[in-house]
């Protein structure tokens, strides 16, 4: 019986600490490159994995593969984006060689991408011209609803009485057992 216990309480730990992104491509990302240096110069680190995340923009798909136009966000610790609202440290361009679906790539939905940096490309947005750095896509997740959201508890000292029955006016006691 121990074991039993002891072996479900594992799986339940373990379940918690369940990434989105693979431990292979985990291993290829140089965790020292923050988002705002590969901004300010992507050249420099052409060549190295990062794994960034953030909202989707936009997306063009074309004969050669797929544009990721991305709204870049910090990422917690299981790899989910903040939401954009809280901070970017900007954009950057998400490419694929394969065709990436605008449906499940829709504004707003958030991403996690690791990929190779191939350097920089300056594009127009409304009235201006913004310099994005490029990462060649070796994984993406797209966050669910359901993995965003998280689970809502009642407040600390939330007394929940079982034979409470109905809202107002409806404000009686049920008995227990009939």
């Amino acid at each position: 019986m121990k074991k039993l216990l002891l072996l479900s309480v594992s799986f339940l730990l373990l379940a918690g600490c369940v990434h989105m992104i693979s431990e292979e491509s985990r291993n290829l990302v140089d965790p020292t490159i923050q988002f705002q240096n590969l901004r300010a110069n992507p050249d420099s680190y052409i060549g190295k994995y990062i794994m960034l995340g953030g909202a989707v923009a936009g997306v063009q798909n074309n004969k050669d593969g797929s544009q990721l136009e991305v709204v870049q966000s910090p990422l917690e610790s299981d790899d989910l984006p903040e939401e954009v609202s809280h901070s970017s440290g900007g954009r950057f361009l998400a490419m694929s060689t394969r065709f990436l679906d605008p449906i499940v790539y829709k504004t707003g939905r958030r991403v996690t991408v690791v990929g190779q940096v191939l350097g920089k490309k300056t594009l127009p947005i409304d009235q201006i011209e913004y310099t994005y750095p490029i990462v060649s896509i070796r994984e993406i997740h797209v966050w669910s609803k359901s993995e965003i959201e998280q689970p809502q508890y009642p407040p600390p000292g939330y007394y929940y009485d079982p034979f409470w029955y109905g809202r107002p006016p409806f404000w009686w006691y049920r008995y227990p057992y009939y």
